[in-house]
Order: structure tokens, then C-alpha cells, then sequence
């Protein structure tokens, strides 16, 4: 029985998380089984995905298969450069500093505030009225 070799990493970005594997292959891309340029349809969302890829040069060496959820389009976009540069990594670790130079190792933290009790959002307030 032959082994596929897999590699694995896993990004987070606001609400979302992907779970990223590398296979050796020809550069397909799916995301929750579906072709990658039909998920995410805004080209600066793939362009910031592919970026981890155009840096080491792994475009065509690698399929890549993602499960993504929560957030929206963008949050998830972040969660799956963050899990792939993670899974290259993994695959090669003398491509860590290469990535690290470019940030794309580092977790964009910034998360929605949460609303507050008496108010009627994060920082909205109810309208005052004298009388």
C-alpha cells in the first residue's frame, strides 16, 4: 500500500478557521469541494490566497484541499493564506523565514467587540432624551 504524504495547518482570521492539507500534485485548489475561483470570487481574496504560493514557489508542485467556516469572504481569505503558509511550513521548515518576511505567519487578532449590557451595540448608545 503506497502512502500519500499530507501536509497540514490550520488558520484563523475573526470568526473563521481553515484547516489546510498539501498534497503532492498538479496546483488544484478546492475549497469545501468547491474550484477555488468559484468560492471566492473577489480577485484581491485570491490574490492574498495565492501569495504564501508565489513566495516559496510551490504554485503547480502542491493540490491543496480547505474546509472553511464561519466569517465571511474576506475573514475566511485570511484564515486560508494563514493555514497554507502554515502547511508549507510544515512541508519545508527553510521556507519559515521567507514567510515570516512577508507576514503571512502572522494572526491578524482583531475580533468584533461585544455588545454590551443597557446598550445597543459594542459602543452605540441609546438615543438620550431629557423629556
Amino acid at each position: 500500500m503506497v502512502e500519500v504524504v499530507k501536509y497540514a495547518g490550520t488558520g484563523r482570521r475573526k470568526s473563521s478557521v481553515a484547516r489546510v492539507v498539501l498534497t503532492p500534485g498538479s496546483g488544484k485548489i478546492t475549497v469545501n469541494k468547491r474550484e477555488f475561483m468559484n468560492y471566492f470570487p473577489r480577485e484581491t481574496d485570491r490574490i492574498s490566497i495565492m501569495h504564501p504560493l508565489k513566495l516559496v514557489n510551490l504554485e503547480n508542485k502542491f493540490d491543496v484541499s480547505v474546509r472553511v467556516t464561519g466569517g465571511g469572504s474576506t475573514g475566511q481569505a485570511g484564515a486560508f493564506k494563514l493555514g497554507l503558509s502554515r502547511a508549507i511550513i510544515s512541508c519545508d521548515p527553510n521556507t519559515r523565514s521567507v514567510l515570516k518576511k512577508a507576514s503571512c505567519l502572522t494572526r491578524d487578532d482583531r475580533m468584533k467587540e461585544r455588545k454590551k449590557p443597557g446598550q445597543k451595540g459594542a459602543r452605540r448608545k441609546f438615543q438620550w432624551v431629557k423629556r
